[in-house]
């Protein structure tokens, strides 16, 4: 049974600056972090806190891991101060992931802005690994510039595969920056997408307006509640439902969640707060 206060080190080998606010920690632990895409995990630094985070990197690696990182606070600003050769501690993983055997065969659509990249890139590279299995994967990628967009060497590799659509937008172009992809908000992108929605999978994570509008042009579009899949990361803390942060009517974020379908949820006061 796995213990879930016990704290694995792991040596920060690189970071990376995506964007002025976010970074990626590349992380080897004592030992493998086994986890399935859409959990989450605790980052340790000694003598500063803990914070909930998706890893962002495929959930086949076990032996290391990506966590990318928003600099909100006091922790986050802490951690965005580490760098290569220091240790952090991980605790985990916790809570629900994505039905990946419920989306073989299907079109799959991934809806995402800002640092809700992060656990979608998880899922985007899980989903590349036996892509073969999927009928067709389009994941739809926003920023609020061309600054602030993130993971930007990985967009050619990744539209390599054969059945990978990958469409980028930022919402402006401030002077002396350059774009030459789509310009509008990231929900306006599924009017490029050509998917019969009945029977598919949506996958959505982002601010929390960007998750309700976009879930609600989603049903729009004839995508069904029980097919939108909503990770609620925002709301979690601790991990293991002990501090309350993270009720949500019955459920707990970070133990039911953070991955919910719409229909579970639609009903419970401020899930997009």
């Amino acid at each position: 049974m796995q213990n879930m206060y016990e704290v694995i080190p792991a040596t920060i080998y690189e970071t990376v600056k995506e964007s002025p606010l976010i970074k990626t920690l590349r992380l080897q632990p004592e030992k493998p972090v086994p986890f399935k895409t859409g959990q989450f995990i605790e980052l340790t630094l000694p003598g500063i806190g803990e914070a909930p985070f998706t890893p962002s990197s495929s959930h086949f690696i076990a032996d290391n891991m990506d966590v990318t990182i928003m600099k909100t606070g006091y922790v986050t600003e802490h951690i965005h101060g580490a760098k290569a050769g220091d240790t952090v501690g991980l605790r985990g993983p916790f809570g629900s992931h994505y039905p990946l055997h419920q989306f073989e065969g299907k079109d799959l659509l991934i809806l995402g802005g800002g640092c809700g990249l992060a656990p979608l890139r998880s899922l985007f590279l899980t989903l590349l690994d036996e892509s073969d299995k999927y009928n067709s994967i389009t994941f739809l990628a926003g920023a609020k510039t061309p600054k602030d967009c993130i993971y930007k060497d990985e967009a050619t590799q990744w539209r390599k595969h054969d059945n990978v659509q990958f469409i980028r937008s930022v919402d402006e172009i401030p002077p002396g920056q350059e774009w030459d992809e789509d310009v509008c908000l990231v929900t306006k992108l599924l009017d490029k997408v050509d998917i019969e929605p009945t029977d598919n999978p949506a996958i959505v994570c982002g601010p929390p307006v960007m998750m309700k509008f976009g879930t609600l042009d989603l049903l729009k579009c004839g995508y069904k509640e029980h097919n939108i899949y909503l990770s609620m990361e925002k709301k979690m803390y601790c991990g293991c439902g002990e501090c309350r942060h993270c009720v949500m009517g019955p459920y707990f974020a970070c133990k039911d969640g953070p991955v919910f379908t719409y229909d579970q949820i639609k009903n419970e006061e401020a899930i997009w707060d």
